[in-house]
Formats: structure tokens, sequence, C-alpha cells
């Protein structure tokens, strides 16, 4: 393929392997898993997709229309806060609504009921698991979901289901198995009157060691002692290590640590690297920490090896991808991969400082190759008008 970076490449090859995963929890446990639209969205892969997943789940209107679109299958709509305008559109397009507060489920819940749609409400289990205090859930003040103590009595008379969604990037299944013991417990009374039961995203049950059987048996155990259809709501392990970021190095600049300028940036293209302060898997290239740059220049050195700090071409300052060991030189002209950038990262792309996007590509299962989409100046000029 010939085409000029920077450019996304989505491989189903890459994704069969998070897809297998998903199809072999839904075989031994009974639990469905829906794509977490709000990770990604780029529906050039749904179809592969949909032989694996049973539908999608939504943030917003858009993206519940555009599951409903492009996915099919069951198509569930949550948002933090939905618009009055927004209801009867939506209601055309889900199976199941969700709604995050008490106040839009009593003001929104006879026209859903009228339209024969499941309904749902977000409840705030009060534990979870995360790594960073922006995406922790269940945070005290949380505004994500109802606590079990302001829940009236009749809840479920007004309900079909519930959404408990209190992890990220958890790869941990006691950790996940403790937290539905204390859900068992909490909401005791509420639990055997539903239909069904969603656990939101956030488990990392794609990843490679994690112990997948042992979920398949406690999930399938909820599911028996509540009579219940449970839900997983994948977006992160649906897509991990499927999709790169091709960029090329346009100059090399030096301040007492040779730095690599490539065609794009971070705050544009890889916006998670900017807000959770990680560095970005790069093919070939061995991550460093920040404060162990000067330790290993020295040892690469030694090692005949070599150390680069990646950056962006945007005018911030902190426009740095990350810095690596390479076994290699890199010179200008070269390519490089950011190898795992599917998630939150693709659905954030903007155009900040009118460098150019990366063109969408897609590799199907059998090695074929597409450009699915360019941008172009006018893709510039007309996003903000």
């Amino acid at each position: 393929m010939n085409i000029s970076t920077p450019y996304y490449l989505i491989d189903e090859t890459r994704m069969l392997k998070a897809m297998e995963r998903i199809a072999y929890v839904r075989e031994c446990s009974g639990a469905k898993s829906v794509l977490a639209l709000k990770c990604f969205s780029s529906w050039c892969v749904f179809d592969f997709m949909k032989d694996y997943m049973a539908g999608t789940t939504s943030s917003s209107l858009y993206e519940a229309r555009l599951g409903y679109e492009k996915f099919g299958g069951e198509t569930h709509g949550y948002s933090v806060a939905y618009s009055e305008d927004e209801i009867p559109e939506l209601i055309e397009y889900c199976d199941k609504i969700i709604f995050n507060s008490l106040n839009q489920l009593e003001q929104y819940k006879a026209q859903v009921k009228e339209k024969g749609r499941s309904i749902g409400l977000r409840m705030n289990p009060e534990v979870g698991h995360s790594e960073y205090g922006l995406s922790d859930t269940v945070a005290k003040y949380s505004r994500l979901g109802v606590r079990h103590d302001l829940l009236p009595g009749n809840i479920t008379d007004e309900i079909d289901g519930a959404m408990f969604h209190m992890n990220c990037e958890n790869d941990d299944f006691i950790s996940l198995s403790q937290q539905l013991d204390d859900i068992e417990r909490r909401f005791a009374t509420i639990l055997p009157n539903l239909s069904w039961l969603s656990l939101g995203g956030g488990v990392a049950f794609t990843r490679d060691g994690y112990a997948l059987d042992a979920l398949c048996e406690r999930l399938k155990l909820l599911a028996k002692t509540y009579d219940l259809q449970v839900y997983l709501e994948p977006g992160e392990a649906s897509v991990t290590q499927s999709t790169s970021l091709v960029v090329k190095v346009l100059d090399k600049v030096e301040n007492q640590l040779p730095t690599l300028i490539v065609d794009a940036g971070v705050e544009t293209h890889l916006l998670d690297v900017l807000v959770y302060q990680f560095v970005p898997e790069l093919e070939g290239a061995k991550p460093i920490a920040e404060g162990n740059i000067e330790v290993a220049l020295q040892q690469a050195l030694q090692e005949g090896k070599s150390v680069y700090r990646v950056s962006g071409r945007t005018c911030l300052a902190g426009d740095v991808f990350g810095t690596y060991v390479f076994n290699q030189k890199i010179e200008i002209g070269d390519e490089l991969k950011f190898t795992d950038v599917a998630g939150y990262s693709m659905v954030k792309k903007n155009f900040f400082n009118g460098i150019k996007m990366p063109a969408i590509c897609h590799k199907n299962i059998h090695g074929e190759t597409r450009v699915i989409r360019e941008f172009d100046y006018e893709d510039f000029r007309d996003f903000l008008s």
C-alpha cells in the first residue's frame, strides 16, 4: 500500500484474538458483549466485529444512531444526560435506554415505555477499579449513577435492568469478582427483580493471561442466581493491539537529547497519551520512564544503541510521545509505528494547529488493505466553519 503518512491502520487479523475471546465468554457464560462506541467507532470494521459481538452501547444520540445504522444487533443507549429533543429520535434507534439519574428516568420513562423499549438505570456500586482519578466512576461526589441509599423502594417497578460501570483497565479478575460480591450484598433486593444487568466496560478480559475461565464461571453464576441476561461493554478490550498510527520522521533536533519530529501530534492524534501521561508502544523500540532518561542514555551508548525522544510537530511544548531506546539509528524519512492506538485515540482526533489529519486504512482478515478515508484542507476548513 502506497499512502502518505500519517495514517491509522486497523488490522482485522490483529483484532481477531480479542474477538475470539469475547465470543468465548459469550459461549461459556451466556454474557453478551456490546461494543462501547465512546472508545472506538470506526465503522469500517463493524461487519467483521458483528460476528463476535451482540451490538453496541452508546454515550450520546449520535453514537446510538451510528450503532443502529452501521452495526445492528442490539443497540443500547446511555448518556449522562439527554436533552428533551433527543428522546424521540433515540427511542427509534435503541432496544434499551439507560438513564443516569432518577430525574431523567422520571421525566422520560413514559415515552420509552410507550414505544416498548426496555428501561435501565445506571447505579453507583461505590466499589470499582481505576488507576486514574480522571476515570474513577465511583469516586466521592461522582455524578455517574445513583447510589443504593438514594434508590426508591419501588425502583424495580420502573426499570427492567441496571448498569454498573465501575472499572477502568482492570485486568485483575479477583478485583472484579470482589466487586460483584459487594454488589450482590448491597443490591440484594433489586437484582432478583431485574431482567438484565450490564457490568459496563473497563474489564481487560481479552488481555493475555486474564483468568478467562474463572470470569466465565462467575458471570454464569451471576446470571443463574438472579435469572439475568448479563452484558459486558468492552471498548478498549475489543480493539486492543489492533491498530497502528504510522508516522514519518520529518526532522531531528538536539538539545541534550536527540529528538525526532514526526508528522503527527500527541494532542491531535493520540490525546489519551497526554491526558493520562503514559508512553505509547512503538514498534521496535523500548520506552524509557521519564525519570530514567539520563541512565538509559548512557547505557544505550555503551551497548551501541540509540535513544530518541519522539515528538510531534504542533507548537505545544509538551507535544511528546515518549523517549525510547532503538537498536538502530533513526534517520529523517524513516517511518515509525505506534502499535496500540485504536481505543480512545481515533475518536478524539482533532485539527489543532491545522496539521494533517491521519488517513484511516483498513486491512481485512484476508490481508487486503484499502484506504477508507483521507482528509484534506476542506475538512479542516469546514470543521469549525
